[in-house]
Protein backbone atom coordinates (compact mmCIF):
# COMPACT_ATOMS: atom_id res chain seq x y z
CA UNK A 1 0.00 0.00 0.00
CA UNK A 2 1.86 3.37 -1.32
CA UNK A 3 1.72 6.06 1.11
CA UNK A 4 -0.62 9.14 0.49
CA UNK A 5 0.58 12.22 -1.45
CA UNK A 6 -0.61 15.65 -0.10
CA UNK A 7 -2.72 17.42 -3.19
CA UNK A 8 -1.16 20.49 -4.62
CA UNK A 9 -3.21 23.13 -3.61
CA UNK A 10 -5.70 23.61 -6.66
CA UNK A 11 -4.86 26.46 -9.07
CA UNK A 12 -8.06 28.85 -9.90
CA UNK A 13 -7.10 31.96 -11.94
CA UNK A 14 -10.22 33.38 -12.58
CA UNK A 15 -11.27 33.43 -8.67
CA UNK A 16 -7.73 34.56 -8.07
CA UNK A 17 -7.97 37.46 -10.92
CA UNK A 18 -11.38 38.54 -9.15
CA UNK A 19 -10.00 38.42 -5.67
CA UNK A 20 -7.64 40.54 -6.55
CA UNK A 21 -9.58 43.03 -8.45
CA UNK A 22 -12.17 43.03 -5.32
CA UNK A 23 -9.05 44.08 -3.23
CA UNK A 24 -7.74 46.90 -5.79
CA UNK A 25 -11.52 48.07 -6.32
CA UNK A 26 -11.79 48.42 -2.47
CA UNK A 27 -8.15 49.81 -1.91
CA UNK A 28 -9.39 52.76 -4.65
CA UNK A 29 -12.41 53.21 -2.61
CA UNK A 30 -10.83 53.87 0.85
CA UNK A 31 -7.80 56.30 -0.25
CA UNK A 32 -10.47 58.31 -2.29
CA UNK A 33 -12.85 58.46 0.85
CA UNK A 34 -9.77 59.22 3.24
CA UNK A 35 -9.30 62.37 0.59
CA UNK A 36 -12.89 62.92 1.38
CA UNK A 37 -13.28 62.85 5.06
CA UNK A 38 -9.92 65.12 4.97
CA UNK A 39 -12.09 67.82 3.58
CA UNK A 40 -14.78 67.49 5.95
CA UNK A 41 -12.25 68.14 8.73
CA UNK A 42 -11.09 64.73 9.62
CA UNK A 43 -7.28 64.37 11.06
CA UNK A 44 -5.19 61.70 9.63
CA UNK A 45 -4.69 59.82 12.69
CA UNK A 46 -8.69 59.61 12.64
CA UNK A 47 -8.62 57.97 9.41
CA UNK A 48 -5.63 55.71 10.55
CA UNK A 49 -7.07 54.94 13.90
CA UNK A 50 -10.75 53.67 12.10
CA UNK A 51 -8.87 52.20 9.29
CA UNK A 52 -7.35 49.47 11.57
CA UNK A 53 -9.76 49.61 14.60
CA UNK A 54 -12.56 48.84 11.65
CA UNK A 55 -10.94 46.27 10.10
CA UNK A 56 -10.22 44.28 13.00
CA UNK A 57 -14.03 41.83 13.25
CA UNK A 58 -12.97 41.03 9.64
CA UNK A 59 -9.50 39.98 10.22
CA UNK A 60 -10.96 38.35 13.45
CA UNK A 61 -13.30 36.66 11.36
CA UNK A 62 -11.57 35.58 8.61
CA UNK A 63 -8.75 33.82 10.77
CA UNK A 64 -11.55 31.53 12.94
CA UNK A 65 -12.87 30.34 9.93
CA UNK A 66 -9.45 29.47 8.10
CA UNK A 67 -7.15 28.73 11.12
CA UNK A 68 -8.68 29.49 14.51
CA UNK A 69 -7.68 31.99 16.89
CA UNK A 70 -4.24 29.42 18.35
CA UNK A 71 -2.81 29.86 14.89
CA UNK A 72 -1.99 32.95 15.47
CA UNK A 73 0.84 32.04 17.69
CA UNK A 74 4.45 33.30 17.03
CA UNK A 75 7.85 33.90 18.10
CA UNK A 76 8.41 36.29 15.88
CA UNK A 77 6.81 39.27 17.80
CA UNK A 78 9.84 41.47 17.44
CA UNK A 79 9.32 40.89 13.50
CA UNK A 80 6.03 41.51 13.53
CA UNK A 81 6.15 44.62 15.29
CA UNK A 82 8.93 46.00 12.87
CA UNK A 83 6.67 45.03 10.25
CA UNK A 84 4.04 46.95 11.98
CA UNK A 85 6.02 50.14 12.63
CA UNK A 86 6.95 50.33 8.45
CA UNK A 87 3.27 49.32 7.41
CA UNK A 88 2.19 51.78 9.60
CA UNK A 89 4.43 54.46 8.38
CA UNK A 90 3.60 53.37 4.84
CA UNK A 91 -0.14 53.72 5.21
CA UNK A 92 -0.08 56.76 6.74
CA UNK A 93 2.59 58.63 3.78
CA UNK A 94 0.11 56.08 1.17
CA UNK A 95 -2.94 58.28 2.59
CA UNK A 96 -1.59 61.49 2.83
CA UNK A 97 -0.41 61.49 -0.82
CA UNK A 98 -4.36 60.99 -1.90
CA UNK A 99 -4.97 63.91 0.27
CA UNK A 100 -2.07 66.41 -1.57
CA UNK A 101 -2.31 64.55 -4.57
CA UNK A 102 -5.41 63.87 -7.60
CA UNK A 103 -6.06 60.36 -7.02
CA UNK A 104 -4.67 59.62 -10.69
CA UNK A 105 -1.90 60.60 -9.45
CA UNK A 106 -1.22 59.56 -6.16
CA UNK A 107 -2.17 55.95 -7.81
CA UNK A 108 -0.16 56.45 -10.37
CA UNK A 109 3.33 57.10 -8.14
CA UNK A 110 2.43 54.68 -5.75
CA UNK A 111 3.05 52.06 -9.28
CA UNK A 112 6.94 53.04 -8.55
CA UNK A 113 6.72 50.38 -5.69
CA UNK A 114 8.18 47.34 -7.73
CA UNK A 115 11.10 49.66 -8.83
CA UNK A 116 11.67 50.60 -5.07
CA UNK A 117 11.76 46.57 -4.72
CA UNK A 118 14.10 46.20 -7.24
CA UNK A 119 16.60 48.32 -6.07
CA UNK A 120 16.44 47.47 -2.19
CA UNK A 121 16.58 44.01 -3.04
CA UNK A 122 19.99 44.67 -4.88
CA UNK A 123 21.12 46.79 -2.24
CA UNK A 124 20.13 45.27 0.56
CA UNK A 125 19.23 41.69 -0.17
CA UNK A 126 22.39 41.38 -2.75
CA UNK A 127 20.18 39.74 -5.20
CA UNK A 128 21.53 39.31 -8.75
CA UNK A 129 19.79 42.45 -11.05
CA UNK A 130 20.78 42.40 -15.00
CA UNK A 131 21.02 45.14 -17.47
CA UNK A 132 16.97 44.01 -18.32
CA UNK A 133 15.77 45.16 -14.78
CA UNK A 134 17.93 48.03 -14.42
CA UNK A 135 16.50 49.43 -18.02
CA UNK A 136 12.89 48.63 -16.55
CA UNK A 137 13.77 50.83 -13.34
CA UNK A 138 15.26 53.74 -15.77
CA UNK A 139 12.02 53.65 -17.61
CA UNK A 140 9.84 54.14 -14.75
CA UNK A 141 11.77 57.19 -13.35
CA UNK A 142 11.08 58.51 -16.66
CA UNK A 143 7.53 57.90 -16.45
CA UNK A 144 7.54 59.58 -13.12
CA UNK A 145 9.14 62.63 -14.66
CA UNK A 146 7.51 62.80 -17.77
CA UNK A 147 4.04 62.93 -15.56
CA UNK A 148 5.30 65.39 -13.15
CA UNK A 149 7.18 67.64 -15.51
CA UNK A 150 9.09 69.52 -12.35
CA UNK A 151 9.18 72.71 -14.31
CA UNK A 152 5.91 72.79 -15.35
CA UNK A 153 4.68 73.65 -11.85
CA UNK A 154 1.88 72.30 -11.58
CA UNK A 155 1.92 69.48 -9.75
CA UNK A 156 2.34 70.61 -5.67
CA UNK A 157 6.07 68.45 -5.19
CA UNK A 158 5.73 68.18 -1.22
CA UNK A 159 2.71 65.65 -2.71
CA UNK A 160 4.97 64.12 -4.94
CA UNK A 161 7.66 63.58 -1.96
CA UNK A 162 5.03 61.97 0.33
CA UNK A 163 3.92 59.26 -2.80
CA UNK A 164 7.53 58.46 -3.14
CA UNK A 165 8.46 58.10 -0.04
CA UNK A 166 5.36 55.90 0.44
CA UNK A 167 6.21 53.86 -2.35
CA UNK A 168 9.78 53.17 -1.02
CA UNK A 169 8.60 52.29 2.89
CA UNK A 170 5.94 50.00 0.76
CA UNK A 171 8.69 48.51 -0.76
CA UNK A 172 10.74 48.18 2.29
CA UNK A 173 7.44 46.53 3.95
CA UNK A 174 7.76 43.83 0.85
CA UNK A 175 10.92 42.38 1.92
CA UNK A 176 10.02 42.21 5.77
CA UNK A 177 7.05 40.54 4.40
CA UNK A 178 9.29 38.63 2.33
CA UNK A 179 11.80 37.44 5.66
CA UNK A 180 8.39 36.89 7.92
CA UNK A 181 7.12 34.29 5.11
CA UNK A 182 9.48 32.00 5.14
CA UNK A 183 7.96 31.00 8.60
CA UNK A 184 4.80 32.70 9.58
CA UNK A 185 1.34 32.35 6.69
CA UNK A 186 -0.84 35.06 5.70
CA UNK A 187 -3.45 35.25 8.08
CA UNK A 188 -0.52 35.56 11.31
CA UNK A 189 0.81 38.54 9.58
CA UNK A 190 -2.28 40.38 8.87
CA UNK A 191 -3.27 39.71 12.47
CA UNK A 192 -0.47 40.88 14.13
CA UNK A 193 -0.34 44.08 11.74
CA UNK A 194 -3.77 45.25 12.66
CA UNK A 195 -4.09 44.23 16.24
CA UNK A 196 -0.29 45.78 17.36
CA UNK A 197 -0.75 48.90 15.17
CA UNK A 198 -3.67 49.29 17.69
CA UNK A 199 -1.12 50.18 20.10
CA UNK A 200 0.11 53.62 18.73
CA UNK A 201 -2.70 54.61 17.36
CA UNK A 202 -4.73 54.03 20.50
CA UNK A 203 -2.14 55.98 22.51
CA UNK A 204 -2.09 59.05 19.99
CA UNK A 205 -5.75 59.06 19.11
CA UNK A 206 -7.37 60.71 22.25
CA UNK A 207 -5.49 63.94 20.90
CA UNK A 208 -6.98 64.42 17.67
CA UNK A 209 -10.56 62.19 17.92
CA UNK A 210 -13.22 64.60 16.99
CA UNK A 211 -16.93 64.42 17.12
CA UNK A 212 -18.05 64.43 13.25
CA UNK A 213 -21.89 64.35 11.71
CA UNK A 214 -23.77 61.03 10.52
CA UNK A 215 -22.54 61.15 6.74
CA UNK A 216 -18.61 61.18 8.17
CA UNK A 217 -18.97 58.71 10.23
CA UNK A 218 -20.55 56.39 7.90
CA UNK A 219 -17.39 57.35 6.04
CA UNK A 220 -15.28 56.49 8.20
CA UNK A 221 -16.65 53.03 8.53
CA UNK A 222 -16.55 52.92 4.94
CA UNK A 223 -13.25 53.21 4.96
CA UNK A 224 -12.40 50.21 7.34
CA UNK A 225 -14.79 48.10 5.78
CA UNK A 226 -13.16 48.32 2.74
CA UNK A 227 -9.87 48.47 4.30
CA UNK A 228 -10.80 44.82 5.45
CA UNK A 229 -12.40 43.47 2.57
CA UNK A 230 -9.34 44.46 0.32
CA UNK A 231 -6.93 42.72 3.25
CA UNK A 232 -8.67 39.85 3.09
CA UNK A 233 -9.13 39.34 -0.79
CA UNK A 234 -5.47 40.27 -1.22
CA UNK A 235 -4.22 37.25 0.62
CA UNK A 236 -7.23 34.99 -0.36
CA UNK A 237 -6.00 35.84 -4.07
CA UNK A 238 -2.20 34.58 -3.85
CA UNK A 239 -4.40 31.74 -2.42
CA UNK A 240 -5.80 30.65 -6.07
CA UNK A 241 -3.24 31.94 -8.12
CA UNK A 242 0.42 33.20 -8.32
CA UNK A 243 2.16 36.26 -8.16
CA UNK A 244 2.45 36.28 -11.97
CA UNK A 245 -1.43 36.07 -12.42
CA UNK A 246 -2.83 38.51 -9.82
CA UNK A 247 -0.63 41.60 -10.12
CA UNK A 248 -1.23 42.81 -13.33
CA UNK A 249 -4.80 43.78 -11.86
CA UNK A 250 -3.36 46.08 -9.45
CA UNK A 251 -2.91 48.48 -12.28
CA UNK A 252 -6.32 48.64 -12.94
CA UNK A 253 -6.11 51.32 -9.83
CA UNK A 254 -5.54 54.40 -12.01
CA UNK A 255 -9.00 53.32 -13.89
CA UNK A 256 -10.91 53.15 -10.31
CA UNK A 257 -9.28 56.19 -8.58
CA UNK A 258 -9.93 58.43 -12.32
CA UNK A 259 -13.37 57.48 -12.19
CA UNK A 260 -14.04 57.93 -8.36
CA UNK A 261 -11.70 61.25 -8.55
CA UNK A 262 -13.93 62.36 -11.21
CA UNK A 263 -16.86 61.05 -9.22
CA UNK A 264 -16.14 63.47 -6.24
CA UNK A 265 -15.61 66.41 -8.51
CA UNK A 266 -11.88 66.13 -9.21
CA UNK A 267 -10.49 67.28 -12.19
CA UNK A 268 -9.61 64.81 -14.92
CA UNK A 269 -5.94 63.58 -15.00
CA UNK A 270 -3.59 65.48 -17.40
CA UNK A 271 -2.50 63.92 -20.78
CA UNK A 272 1.41 63.65 -18.91
CA UNK A 273 -0.12 61.68 -16.34
CA UNK A 274 -1.55 59.17 -18.55
CA UNK A 275 1.69 58.59 -20.39
CA UNK A 276 3.89 58.92 -17.21
CA UNK A 277 1.72 56.30 -16.08
CA UNK A 278 1.81 54.12 -19.53
CA UNK A 279 5.66 54.21 -18.95
CA UNK A 280 5.79 53.03 -15.14
CA UNK A 281 3.26 50.55 -15.31
CA UNK A 282 4.96 48.88 -18.48
CA UNK A 283 8.41 49.18 -16.16
CA UNK A 284 6.43 47.58 -13.22
CA UNK A 285 5.00 44.72 -15.36
CA UNK A 286 8.16 43.68 -16.97
CA UNK A 287 10.40 43.97 -13.68
CA UNK A 288 7.47 41.27 -12.33
CA UNK A 289 7.97 39.38 -15.70
CA UNK A 290 11.46 38.77 -14.91
CA UNK A 291 10.54 38.22 -11.33
CA UNK A 292 8.66 35.10 -12.54
CA UNK A 293 11.31 34.54 -15.29
CA UNK A 294 13.48 34.38 -12.34
CA UNK A 295 12.16 32.26 -9.93
CA UNK A 296 11.16 29.53 -12.65
CA UNK A 297 14.54 29.35 -13.82
CA UNK A 298 15.32 28.84 -9.75
CA UNK A 299 12.96 26.04 -9.53
CA UNK A 300 13.95 24.11 -12.90
CA UNK A 301 18.19 24.93 -11.98
CA UNK A 302 18.75 26.28 -8.11
CA UNK A 303 22.46 25.66 -8.63
CA UNK A 304 22.82 28.19 -10.98
CA UNK A 305 22.02 31.94 -10.46
CA UNK A 306 20.06 33.14 -12.72
CA UNK A 307 20.49 37.30 -14.10
CA UNK A 308 18.06 40.21 -13.88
Amino acid sequence: MTAAVPLARPHRPLLAIGLRLTAVICLSIMFVTVRVVDQRGVHLVESLFYRQALALPFVFAWIAMTGGLSAVRTRRISVHASRMMLGLTGMMLNFLSYILLLPAEAATIGFTMPIFGTILSALILREVTGIHRWSAVLIGFVGVLVMVRPDAGHFPMQGVAVAIAAAFVTASVSLVLRELGRTENAGVIVFWFTALSMVPLGLVMPFFAQMHDPATWGLLVLIGLVGGIAQICLTAALRWGPVSVVLPMDYSAIIWTTLLGVAIGEDWPQATTWIGATLIIASGLYIAWREHRRARAMRISPAVPPTG
